[in-house]
């Protein structure tokens, strides 16, 4: 362990000389508006994060000598500890950035996707987390192969977690790519470069235990500042939300309409599958499903499920008074604001970085540039923390469900493994930087969303039935599974936007009417799923139906489950 230790103290040491130059750049247009003045607190604090991150990863590399240390932690995590870590892993950037854009572009309506968002936990918390842990080792695919051929499935999860990472990847790389923008003014893909750099590093080195901790001081963080910012907003209105919403009417283009539904789900097919994607796809994301296994045992994991689920609610809530303050002192100032966008599509839509930047520029205007580059420095550690979650799911899947299961039958040593982890993180964060280039103009909400829905398309199925249906067969679960993944994927490329957002067709010319494809996709999956078992005669088929009864005991009591392997 020792030379890993020794390249990550030379990283540590030449990360912040490694980011001088470009911060040197400063004084750079941001989407061809004006110079964008150096911000030095931002600045400051920005550095200050990278320096206390790498200092976590340096501590958590040399405490991480095995397989079970850098997939799970060694299952030593309390579940409050897991609680906070879990919400600051869903307070992603599209929590924060893009739900906040949402509420200032669209009012009431932005809460769509906040609601969908917590609605999914009561499904994890009955559901999912006990079973889970009792059934599982490092990856969710652990479970939904315990009792179906383990290859088969394996590369089915995998290739389902990957698929979800990449989505959720682009929707950070996009926040955090706009945010490096407009504090410091650099060419966006320069700040999308960084980002990518610093998550392989904190991956590769220090793994779950790093990640974990990053996430936990990131929760705090974002909480924090989210108070702050919502109570100086109300502040301004004397504490009464009727104020507020009253003069978010009066300045919003779309006036009384912001307080009403259907300005952003027109309908009632729309809605209803994004609300699916939203409930359903939170129990299926890798990197939430891989933090279960992280404590002890499965009474920790609900008590993980129970802490995150109230701290996420209240976060929510932040974010709408969030948004509709933004309407009422980012909208009205033209600090903030393009003037050339201004003087041709109205103040709402001549914000400086676009809606994404919402909550940063409202921070401004409440506790100027100090807290500015104090909520500049807490998104960014939220990115962060949740791009080092995504990746390392998706590391994970590569190196124990694809290298040491399905190619080397089981019999890879820990070594391998890891160091297939490793190369897998590196090839994920280069992915992660070209993705996010690539979708730099869409939500991140939007694009989180679209995850969410081929986590409910693959993932979910799969894992729910093979927990809970005796009649799963090897058969059903790959093909249905299959059909499930493929499905989301092309409706989401043959939707609106990606077809004509980014592809760059001719408006009306979708193929595929929806933005959100879950109501086609999952019920492809499930009937897929059961039709495909059904018809399954196979003795493969009969060891699958046979081996439920034994699972069940063990997915409900957790006898025989792995327990911690560090406290």
């Amino acid at each position: 362990m020792r030379r890993p230790i020794k390249g990550l103290r030379a990283l540590a040491l030449s990360a912040p000389l490694a980011l001088a130059p470009a911060l040197s750049f400063a004084a750079g247009a941001v989407e061809g508006g004006p110079k964008q003045a150096t911000n030095w607190s931002a600045i400051s604090m920005f550095v200050v994060f990278v320096f206390l991150t790498l200092g976590i990863t340096y501590w958590a590399a040399s405490r991480t000598k095995s397989a079970a240390q850098f997939y799970s932690a060694g299952g030593g995590i309390t579940g409050f500890q897991n609680g906070m870590a879990i919400a600051g892993d869903y307070m992603s950037a599209a929590s924060f950035l893009g739900i906040s854009g949402l509420v200032y572009l669209s009012g009431y309506d932005g809460l769509i996707y906040s609601v969908g968002f917590l609605v999914g936990w009561p499904i994890v918390t009955f559901l999912i987390a006990e079973p889970l842990r009792n059934l599982g080792k490092y990856t969710f695919a652990d479970v939904a192969s315990f009792r179906l051929k383990q290859t088969e499935i394996r590369v089915l999860a995998a290739c389902g977690t990957l698929v979800t990472v990449a989505f959720y990847l682009i929707a950070q790389m996009v926040g955090a790519g706009a945010l490096i923008q407009i504090l410091f003014g650099l060419d966006y893909w320069i700040a999308v470069v960084i980002v990518g750099v610093l998550m392989i590093v904190y991956v590769t080195f220090g793994g779950m235990l790093a990640t974990t901790w990053v996430q936990i001081i990131k929760a705090v963080l974002l909480l924090s500042g989210a108070t702050f910012m919502a109570l100086a907003v109300l502040w301004n209105f004397g504490f009464s939300p009727e104020a507020l919403f009253a003069k978010a009417v009066q300045v919003h283009p779309k006036h009384d309409a912001i307080m009403a539904p259907g300005t952003l789900v027109s309908n009632p097919v729309s809605a209803i599958s994004l609300g699916l994607a939203l409930i359903f796809g939170t129990a299926g994301l890798p990197h939430i499903l891989m933090r279960f296994f992280t404590v002890a045992d499965a009474q920790a994991a609900r008590k993980s499920v129970f802490y995150a689920t109230g701290l996420i609610g209240y976060f929510y809530i932040l974010t709408f008074i969030i948004g509709f303050g933004a309407i009422t002192l980012v909208a009205t100032n033209p600090e903030f604001l393009d003037p050339a966008i201004a003087a041709a599509k109205g103040p709402l839509a001549a914000i400086k970085g676009g809606s994404n930047m919402a909550a940063i520029h409202l921070a401004n205007a409440v506790g100027g540039n100090l807290f500015l580059g104090f909520i500049s420095a807490v998104a960014f550690a939220t990115i962060l923390a949740v791009v080092s979650g995504l990746t390392l799911a998706g590391a994970s899947a590569i190196s124990h469900d694809l290298y040491a299961t399905v190619f080397r039958h089981g019999n890879a040593n820990e070594q391998d493994e890891m160091r297939v982890s490793k190369i897998s993180t590196i090839f994920l964060g280069i992915l992660a930087i070209i993705l996010g280039i690539v979708f730099q103009k869409q939500n991140v909400a939007f694009m989180v969303g679209l995850a969410f829905c081929i986590a409910a398309s693959c993932n979910f199925p799969v894992l729910l039935l093979s927990m809970f249906w005796r009649g799963l067969t090897t058969r059903g679960a790959l093909i249905g599974g299959f059909l499930g993944l493929i499905s989301a994927v092309v409706m989401v490329v043959l939707s609106p936007s990606v077809w004509e957002v980014t592809m760059g067709n001719p408006k009306g010319s979708a193929p595929f009417p929806y933005e959100n494809p879950a109501l086609f996709s999952m019920t492809i999956a499930f009937v897929g799923i059961w039709l495909f078992s059904v018809t399954d005669s196979s003795a493969r088929a009969r060891t699958d139906r046979d081996g439920f009864d034994a699972q069940f005991v063990r997915c409900q009591t957790g006898i025989g489950a792995s327990g911690a392997s560090a406290h």
